[in-house]
């Protein structure tokens, strides 16, 4: 299993091979699979049996993809591009056959186990291609084209020629940087211009999508994706609608406070009162995370962090591999076992200098079992020391569930594996940092505001964003959004969960939802928004678990084995069983809740109250 760390931009990243290389191959498994053919094998099998060798069968081939995945990121040329294609190609292929092939079987007449490892099965491709052999072909041109659109998209300025075309990379500089409204506008604006052919490949790949998610049994393909939440499709809807009231209010004060120091910033022409904000303005090329921005609205007066971590651990002569090695002391701290001597031969903790790697941060179960590792470029600062923290949560999760059957050798739910890694990132307190001699003394409350608002432009201002990404490929999905009104149904429900807007006139001619990779790629989303959720809910339980007085976002769990010993065992379960108890494992409750994010940040939102008195909020 690999686990990829979302990042806010993936830039350059994101325009590489490694990038398209699993939609290329997923639909290249398509045009070959013949599942009528890996019916016949199965006749007079029952499930228990079949499942049995299913497992057996895809647990090689994950190893091996596995193993081919990793040279190809860490030695990237022509022949490993060509060597993990050809092992994605099979490997996908054999989950698109083995899934089919579990619809064939009647779930409700098998025992527990083997009937929800027929689900896992069945829900464990995202985009599922029709029977027919002329349609599955068609959407194997139609899921690589739109990829390959995304991947090598560029902006190219009226008269301007090939060298002077940006990439989506160099566009995002001006959106992060620029404090010029017609810069941004021109950057925002360039970007979408790579989308807009996209329109109709994408309504095609909706339809026929969907026909193969309803020869699984799925009434659509939002349904079928939702089916993996062990709960029924319609109530997992309403469930994260429920979630996100509780956390909205936050959300609309840091809204109203934002808009109002844009508005100093750019004058009541360029941000409205009482209007949503601009998307351009906010630091980001899709207005999901605000950080970019934190100098125009930081608390003027709270002060700073009273340290500069990067700063301590070079003064402190950290290096990569003691960067590590600290995170790893977190865990052991915790209780848990070391990780494994071939997780220090094998990792990659630096860029090579002789060779191109895939430097995105990522964490790997290689065979499947205790061969973990990290592939990362790190870098000494601050941001890197918590990515380590978190990526290495998923390297112990890993080795939590690994005595587990191989189709339960994974999180709760994929909302899990990201909260747990980002739970112990929010243990990285100034505390933390005293106790293990990065700084002399924690800073004084006041500065507790900054830090606040600094995590709060990236969370809590992801949050909605995270939420209708996904509520808008549904309504696509189900018909509730027509053909002919892909963006201004994009764009309905920006404003209605984000309050943002496009900074000019927005036509059917354009597709801007196509501008953001996971829609173009087929990439579900809810994954990210209920990791947010549930790291602070996870971080709130662990602090009442040992004791801890005082205010949440200053809790810290390092060094508690009674926290230890609830992380673990909620992790060891894997998904065998449904995430409600997963949860009421580490929580107590068999809910998730918001509320924590409100506990968390209540110092902030007390500010931001006060900010906020007299002036106009909502959109």
């Amino acid at each position: 299993m690999v686990i990829q760390r979302p990042k806010a931009s993936l830039g350059a990243y994101l325009q590489g091979f490694s990038v398209l290389i699993f939609v290329l191959c997923l639909a290249l498994a398509f045009a070959g699979c013949t599942p009528e053919g890996n019916f016949a094998g199965d006749v007079g099998k029952s499930a228990a049996q079949f499942v049995e060798e299913a497992e057996s069968e895809l647990g090689a081939a994950l190893a091996y993809n596995a193993q081919v995945d990793w040279v190809q990121a860490t030695y990237i040329n022509e022949d490993t591009d060509a060597l993990a294609a050809a092992a994605a190609e099979k490997t996908v292929g054999l989950q698109v056959s083995l899934a089919n092939r579990a619809a064939n079987y009647d779930a409700s007449q098998a025992d527990g186990v083997v009937a929800r490892k027929l689900g896992l099965l069945k829900s464990a491709i995202t985009l599922p291609a029709p029977s027919d052999e002329a349609k599955r072909s068609e959407l194997t041109q139609i899921t690589t084209s739109l990829a390959s659109r995304y991947g090598a998209g560029s902006y190219c300025p009226d008269g301007a020629d090939d060298e002077e075309c940006l990439s989506l990379g160099e566009l995002e500089e001006v959106i992060d940087s620029s404090r010029n409204p017609e810069a941004l506008e021109n950057a925002w604006a360039g970007w979408r211009t790579v989308s807009a052919p996209m329109r109709d490949d994408f309504e095609r790949y909706v339809e026929l999508a969907n026909e193969g998610a309803r020869e699984l049994g799925y009434t659509d393909l939002g349904a079928m994706w939702r089916s993996k939440y062990d709960m029924p499709a319609d109530d997992f809807a309403a469930e994260l609608d429920r979630l996100w009231d509780q956390v909205r209010p936050l959300y609309e004060q840091l809204h109203c406070h934002v808009r109002a120091r844009l508005q100093e910033q750019y004058g009541s022409d360029v941000v409205p009162a009482g209007e949503p904000i601009p998307a351009h303005l906010l630091g980001n090329m899709w207005s999901q995370s605000w950080g970019n921005i934190e100098s125009l609205v930081a608390p003027k007066s709270a002060g700073g962090a009273g340290f500069d971590l990067t700063e301590r651990l070079i003064e402190e002569g950290y290096d990569p591999i003691e960067m590590v090695k600290t995170g790893e002391r977190f865990f052991t701290s915790l209780g848990l076992e070391p990780l494994p001597e071939t997780f220090w031969t094998r990792s990659q903790f630096v860029k090579p200098r002789d060779r191109d790697v895939v430097c995105h941060a990522s964490a790997w179960a290689v065979d499947n079992d205790h061969d973990l590792r990290i592939k990362m470029c790190i870098d000494v600062n601050a941001e890197d020391f918590s990515t380590i923290h978190h990526e290495l949560g998923h390297n112990f999760y890993q080795a939590a569930y690994r005595e587990e059957d191989l189709m339960f050798r994974d999180s709760a739910n994929d909302g899990f594996h990201e909260a747990l890694g980002d739970t112990i990132a929010l243990s990285i307190t100034p505390k933390y940092l005293k106790d293990i001699g990065l700084i002399d003394q924690e800073p004084p409350a006041s500065a507790d505001l900054s830090l606040l608002m600094r995590m709060a432009l990236d969370k809590i201002a992801f949050l909605p964003f995270g939420l209708m990404v996904d509520q808008y490929r549904w309504k696509i999905f189900s018909g509730d959004i027509a053909p002919d009104a892909y963006n201004a149904g994009w764009w309905e429900l920006r404003e209605k969960y984000q309050g943002v807007q496009a900074p000019i006139g927005r036509t059917e001619a354009d597709f801007d939802a196509g501008a953001k990779y996971h829609v173009a790629a087929n990439v579900s989303y809810t994954r990210y928004f209920l990791a947010h959720i549930l790291q602070f809910q996870f971080h709130r339980s662990l602090c009442e678990e040992i004791g801890y007085d005082g205010p949440l976002n200053r809790c810290s769990i390092f060094g508690n084995q009674e926290a230890g010993d609830r992380i673990n065992a909620m992790m060891e379960m894997g998904l065998s069983q449904p995430w409600q108890d997963a949860i009421e494992s580490l929580t107590g409750s068999r809910e998730m809740d918001a509320t924590a994010i409100l506990d968390y940040f209540e110092p902030l939102s007390i500010w931001l109250e006060e900010q906020n008195a007299g002036r106009q909020c909502g959109w």
